[in-house]
């Protein structure tokens, strides 16, 4: 059972709150279970991040301000690099370099991962560092998914920790994709009904 991330963002409020709220003793059991290293991801959390085609990453600015940006790509676009290390490409926006920046100066990150029709998420916090298409062209090829090539740089991740959560209040979000492979037994059974609609009303002429 995972328990580097409570180690590592439980602070003294947040144990003294669990405390009043009566969840101190759950959480403490599961925060022994960290000896202050990381907690090994699974086939299961891989193969989650694998199907995401859209994370949100948040970052430390140097004066201590939470930034989140959101990262997207293909299916699959976060890459397993093993030994606890995903990475991922990134490509040209709007050159404000935020998340960059507090990367290099802070190198902490925080990533979260949802799965809205499935109500699922993953959090996860690690180490990151950036690496150019410069500095290690490998790399960057590696991280880069088959169907987004040329990517400039990319984020490569040390998870430390990782949760999962409860599907309490998600509401369940679909993508035009998943919405159109739902509705594809509906479309293919309207196209039969329209052919037949259309041979009787020539049959009746």
């Amino acid at each position: 059972m995972p328990g580097s991330f409570f180690h590592h963002l439980f602070g003294d409020a947040a144990r003294n709150f669990q405390a009043q709220a009566g969840s101190r003793a759950s959480y403490a059991r599961r925060e022994a279970t960290s000896d202050d290293g990381r907690d090994a991801l699974t086939e299961r959390e891989l193969s989650f991040l694998a199907a995401r085609d859209s994370v949100y990453l948040a970052s430390v600015t140097s004066d201590g301000w939470p930034y989140v940006q959101h990262r997207g790509g293909p299916a699959g676009f976060i890459r397993p690099l093993g030994d606890n290390r995903i990475g991922f490409a990134d490509y040209p926006g709007n050159r404000q370099f935020i998340s960059f920046g507090n990367v290099v100066e802070r190198g902490r990150v925080a990533l979260f991962a949802m799965d809205y029709p499935a109500r699922r998420r993953l959090k996860l916090i690690g180490r990151a560092r950036l690496v150019t298409a410069a500095d290690d062209p490998v790399l960057v090829e590696q991280v880069s998914h088959p169907a987004a090539p040329d990517a400039e740089a990319a984020l490569v991740i040390d998870v430390v920790g990782f949760d999962w959560n409860c599907p309490q209040y998600i509401e369940p979000r679909f993508t035009r994709a998943e919405i159109e492979a739902g509705l594809q037994s509906l479309l293919a059974e309207n196209a039969s009904l329209r052919a037949e609609l259309a041979r009787l009303k020539e049959a009746n002429a």
